[in-house]
């Protein structure tokens, strides 16, 4: 089986009002920009999501509005993870998928399972999941690497194992999956600063933070990658090298919530233990949109 997340997927906050519910009217707005600047799907309710402080309920209503308001224009990501492999099967049993075009499941975080529970863990989920399924390797949150031989394992052994999202920031690990995996895997960047280098050997596209609030140039970016226009990706690259670093300087999402918020595209808002960004990263940013 081979995925349709090809390009640009973008990794979508969650906007919130002042008295921290769930801004709906800024959630159709962010979805109706990055479709209409190019991107090729979008992920809800990732990590990027704040989806830790998210309830279930809200989480399903979020999914159910996401896809009203997509209305099949893009394919759909949808994040269900954890570190209980049991409730990560029972909260995909019990979601609505229609509509959705596959899960992004992140690795078990905190209790560091060794390769082998990796591997049945995503194996047991992958035996009862209607869709495609996407790993998500990003060991500096998890605390846990999916090494390259288990990936290739998996995907081997399960034919809707179709992806992995890879950010453990090793460009070596990732060209380890892409040469021993299957031709049909696809292995798509985790990292925004790696998207241009990955897809040079091999990679096929990235789930951006960045996106967010540069759908337009992240698009182009990897679309020029991806036709092996080097040259033309390489200006992209690195006209937006600074504002990815400032993202990323106090954590996701607060940096890229501030370029949203100076956009005007959404409120500065976050639940607990997400805070907004520093006066100091705050004109550093409002300094780096003069070049837009």
């Amino acid at each position: 089986m081979k995925t349709n997340f090809i390009g640009t997927g973008v990794a979508m906050v969650t906007p919130f009002t002042e008295d921290k519910q769930i801004d709906f009217p800024a959630f159709a707005k962010l979805i109706n920009d990055l479709i209409a600047n190019g991107v090729d799907y979008l992920l809800v309710m990732g990590t990027t999501a704040e989806s830790a402080t998210i309830s279930e309920e809200e989480k399903q209503e979020i999914l159910e509005f996401a896809k009203k308001e997509i209305n099949f224009r893009v394919p759909i990501m949808y994040g269900i993870g954890g570190n209980n492999t049991m409730d990560v099967i029972n909260r995909i049993k019990s979601t609505n998928l229609n509509g959705v075009d596959g899960i992004l499941c992140v690795a078990p975080y905190y209790n560091k399972p060794n390769q082998e529970g990796l591997y049945q863990h995503f194996a047991a989920i992958a035996s009862v999941c209607p869709t495609q399924l996407i790993l998500y390797n990003v060991p500096g949150r998890t605390g846990v690497n999916i090494l390259p031989d288990t990936v290739v394992r998996l995907a081997n052994d399960f034919e809707n194992i179709t992806a992995i999202k890879e950010a453990c920031g090793s460009i070596d690990q990732m060209m380890q999956v892409i040469k021993n995996k299957p031709l049909s895997f696809t292995v798509i960047s985790g990292d925004d600063g790696l998207t241009l280098p990955l897809i040079a050997v091999g990679g096929e596209g990235v789930i951006s933070v960045a996106g967010n609030a540069f759908p337009k140039e992240m698009s182009q970016l990897v679309r020029l990658a991806l036709n092996k226009d080097f040259e033309n990706a390489k200006t992209i690259h690195y006209k937006l090298l600074d504002s990815i670093s400032n993202m990323f300087a106090e954590g996701n999402p607060c940096g890229v919530k501030e370029y949203l918020s100076q956009q005007g595209k959404m409120k500065n808002e976050f639940r607990l233990p997400m805070v907004p960004a520093s006066q100091k990263l705050s004109e550093k940013i409002k300094n780096d949109l003069r070049r837009y």
